[in-house]
C-alpha cells in the first residue's frame, strides 16, 4: 500500500520545533542500537556516508537502505525499509521532503521505534503518519552533530580531536 499522494508540508509554514525535544533526542540516542540510513551514499563526499560512518565509529548498527547500492560501509544494502530483516530502532532518513510520507508508512510496518529526519527533510504528513504508528519523531536535527552534542563529542569543527587542551597550536 502506498503512502497518500498529498503535496508535501511547505517548511515556512509548519512549526517543526515541536520535533526537536532535547529529551526525546537523548533517549533516543541513549537506547538505540540499530539505525537504518534511507538514502545512505557509497560517496565519502557525502552528508549521508559521514554519518554513516560517525554512527558505526561509535557502536551503533548501520543498516543502509539504499536501491542502487549493494553494500555500503561494509553492510549489506537494502532496497526498502521492508527488505531489512532485523528488527530497527531508528530509521534516520536523508531524502528529499516528497518521499518522507511513503518512509514513515515503511517505517511503522517495520514497528522502527523513532523516525529521524536530517537537517531540511521536513514533512509534516510523515511526521503525523509516525506519529500515528506509535513512533517517535525528530525533524530537522542532524544524528551525528546531536549525538556529538549530547554524548560530548563535540569539537569546535564537529569533531573529536582526541586531544584536551586549552592551548591552541600553530599550523605544522
Amino acid at each position: 500500500m502506498n503512502a497518500p499522494t498529498t503535496p508535501p508540508s511547505d517548511p515556512a509554514s509548519f512549526n517543526v520545533t515541536r520535533y526537536q525535544d532535547p529529551l526525546t533526542i537523548q533517549r533516543v540516542l541513549h537506547n538505540a542500537k540499530t539505525i537504518a540510513i534511507v538514502g545512505l551514499s557509497k560517496s565519502e563526499l557525502r552528508a549521508s556516508y559521514f554519518v554513516g560512518y560517525y554512527l558505526q565509529r561509535h557502536g551503533y548498527r548501520v543498516i543502509p537502505v539504499n536501491p542502487r547500492e549493494a553494500q555500503i560501509l561494509g553492510e549489506k544494502s537494502f532496497p526498502t525499509l521492508l527488505d531489512v530483516p532485523v528488527p530497527v530502532d531508528v530509521v534516520n532518513v536523508f531524502r528529499a521532503p516528497e518521499a518522507l510520507p511513503a518512509i514513515a508508512v515503511d517505517a511503522v510496518k517495520i514497528r522502527a521505534g523513532t523516525l529521524w529526519c536530517q537537517f531540511s527533510v521536513i514533512n509534516a504528513e510523515g511526521g503525523r503518519i509516525a506519529e500515528a504508528g506509535g513512533m517517535s519523531v525528530v525533524m530537522d536535527r542532524c544524528l551525528k552533530v546531536e549525538h556529538a552534542r549530547y554524548v560530548g563529542r563535540m569539537h569546535w569543527l564537529g569533531f573529536n580531536t582526541q586531544r584536551v587542551t586549552s592551548v591552541r597550536g600553530g599550523l605544522q
